[in-house]
């Protein structure tokens, strides 16, 4: 099987150098392996994603000298994709409306906490189909969530991914509750589209932040659920600053345009980060 990583970044501001560590981490791997290195942008969040920050992205990495196969797929021109999985889901009874309020499950008390925060309480869960259709009728907004219990049920066997170094994680998708897989201001939800398109393009190796390591048994249920491939994963340490804090674009870290405008070059950014890494490893 022909090793195929990918670098999927969101264009909600310009990249820093956690997001290179992070390119640099899949391109390396591609190249070493004799594989091919992908390059998706997943701009679904209309709310936050400018056409500014998709250019950037596209120049910064050109700057820092990686090149990318085939075609850049740009997640918002394939929303029909998207809902036909949605529609698939749908028909099997494996979804329904939820017309609370992020307010309003935050604050009930009944509601355990998850890796995502508050777990869904069910609160719309058991609503009649009379009732759900008024509610959209009147043009109530709504989340479409995936029913857990029925999600697990679909499927008898158990589940787990294939984590570098750690070998198989058994997967317990439950501890999210009923995820959200689209509402009205972000059509189709990260785990949907991530897993969707890892499947579409053949990724086989799936390298990212330790952070999204949890959300891997939800991608991991998504794919049992739709008949898609497994790839395996490789979830890398997050870059920190001086204090121990991880780079993120709403802390305001150094982007690359920063540091490319303070005279520092391409060379040692990758100088930089390259390390971090770890040496190169082939495809098996």
């Amino acid at each position: 099987m022909p090793l195929i990583t990918r670098f999927a970044p969101s264009p909600t501001g310009y990249l820093h150098l956690g997001h290179a560590f992070s390119a640099l981490t899949a391109w390396r791997r591609a190249r070493v392996g004799g594989g091919r290195f992908l390059l998706r942008l997943e701009d679904i969040d209309a709310t936050r994603c400018r056409p500014e920050f998709a250019e950037a992205i596209l120049e910064d990495l050109a700057w820092l000298g990686l090149d990318w196969d085939g075609d850049v797929r740009v997640q918002s021109a394939h929303l029909a994709e998207y809902r036909a999985v949605l529609d698939n889901l749908s028909a099997r009874g494996l979804l329904y409306p939820c017309f609370c309020t992020r307010a309003e499950i935050a604050r009930s008390v009944a509601a355990p906490h998850g890796p995502d925060g508050p777990i869904y309480p069910g609160i719309c869960r058991d609503l009649s189909p009379a009732g759900r259709a008024a509610r959209i009728a009147a043009g109530t907004p709504f989340a479409l969530r995936l029913d857990m219990a029925r999600a697990r049920a679909a499927i008898r066997a158990p589940l787990a991914f294939d984590e570098e170094g750690e070998g198989p994680v058994h997967c317990t998708p439950e501890m999210f509750g009923d995820v959200v897989l689209g509402r009205k201001d972000t059509p189709v939800s990260y785990h949907l589209c991530v897993t969707h398109d890892d499947a579409l393009q053949g990724v086989t190796l799936v390298t990212r932040g330790i952070d999204l390591k949890p959300a891997t048994h939800v991608h991991r249920l998504l794919q049992a659920l739709m008949g898609w491939p497994a790839p395996r994963y490789a979830h890398h340490p997050l870059l920190t600053d001086e204090h121990g804090r991880r780079l993120a674009k709403r802390d305001l870290a150094a982007t690359l345009r920063d540091l490319r405008a303070r005279g520092v070059t391409a060379e040692e950014v990758r100088a930089r980060a390259t390390p971090l890494a770890g040496p190169p490893r082939c495809a098996n």
